[in-house]
Formats: C-alpha cells, sequence, structure tokens
C-alpha cells in the first residue's frame, strides 16, 4: 500500500553567486538546476557544487523553497 506521504521530493537548487549580483552585472539571469532528495535521509537543505553558465564556473548551489 501506498503511504500518505511520499519519500522522495523534488527540490531546485539555485546558484548562490548569481543571486548575490546585483541587476549592474555582467550576468544575465539565475543558474537552477532541478532534482530529487529522499526526505528521510537528507532532512536539512541540499548543498550541491554544479556548473553555472552565467558564472562559466563550479559555484554552490542551494535548495530553495517553491
Amino acid at each position: 500500500m501506498a503511504k500518505g506521504k511520499d519519500v522522495r521530493i523534488r527540490v531546485i537548487l539555485e546558484c548562490s553567486s548569481c543571486v548575490r549580483k546585483g541587476a549592474n552585472e555582467e550576468s544575465t539571469g539565475v543558474s537552477r538546476y532541478s532534482t530529487q532528495k529522499n526526505r528521510h535521509n537528507t532532512p536539512r537543505q541540499l548543498e550541491l557544487k554544479k556548473i553555472c553558465r552565467y558564472c562559466r564556473k563550479h559555484t554552490t548551489h542551494h535548495e530553495i523553497k517553491k
């Protein structure tokens, strides 16, 4: 039987360095990735190093709220 709440949830990861830049900087957008995590194994926010196409380097991407 299926349980009431799903264990795996969809999360969105957002570049931390693109968010800090203002509108006057060269950055044209914010890099975002979509992934899944197990809510029982990872109860805290997810943080991964991913490539940012706007910064053109590997940066830390943090989980954001939907």
